[in-house]
């Protein structure tokens, strides 16, 4: 990979990566792992070289296919959540998109299992992983419905898309004192949940209001 691109220059230089990371501060984002990883992580390799110059703006930006890679504060307050109160050591992700979220993901706890139903986001993140030499994700091709049962169980599990209620395959691959974090609900009717688990018991946490792309099945 080129050198400049990686690095950045201008509106996507590391400049811009600490002018978005004071931006998260001041907008609520507390932990100083998660803003130190906002500020290191480039961003703009995740999107479009059309759409760079804007890769450090607090928004969402489509990527293809539908999709779209979340905005850095959605982002920022999912790994702050998920790391709160200790690091997991493992860590599902269900729905890859772009890469950035288990990229950053990957920078703070030590293996990250990230699935993607689309083959051309899959496989464009592969090599962008490979390019950054992150070694410590684990990716699969395949409906993140199944979850990684091979893998479990994990000490958190994400969910970067939203479906109408959480599928039960993913809770039982949720190991003892675990988390799930997954938005919740239809079209703008979302909702952003934490599932602790306590024994055979779950609790739940409502966070806040969010607005995901939603959760498909099968692979394409």
């Amino acid at each position: 990979m080129d050198g400049h691109r990686l690095q950045g220059i201008g509106m996507t230089s590391r400049r811009t990566r600490e002018r978005l990371a004071a931006r998260l501060g001041d907008a609520g984002i507390r932990d100083v792992h998660v803003l130190n990883i906002i500020r290191q992580i480039p961003r703009h390799l995740f999107v479009d070289e059309a759409l760079a110059s804007r890769a450090y703006e607090d928004t969402a930006l489509p990527i293809g296919h539908g999709q779209t890679i979340s905005q850095p504060f959605v982002v920022a307050r999912m790994t702050e959540i998920l790391i709160r109160n200790g690091m997991p050591g493992r860590v599902l992700e269900v729905g890859t998109g772009s890469g950035y979220q288990a990229a950053v993901l990957s920078a703070l706890v030590e293996h990250v299992h990230t699935i993607e139903r689309i083959r051309a986001l899959h496989e464009r993140s592969r090599r962008l992983f490979r390019q950054l030499g992150i070694s410590n994700i684990r990716q699969r091709l395949g409906d993140g419905h199944a979850g990684w049962p091979a893998a479990a169980p994990f000490d958190a599990i994400v969910l970067t898309a939203a479906p109408p209620a959480i599928p039960q395959v993913l809770f039982e691959q949720l190991g003892e004192g675990g988390k799930l974090l997954a938005p919740v609900g239809n079209g703008e009717a979302q909702e952003l949940r934490v599932y602790h688990r306590d024994g055979d018991a779950l609790v739940e946490e409502a966070v806040e209001p969010v607005s995901f792309v939603p959760m498909l099945g099968g692979t394409e």
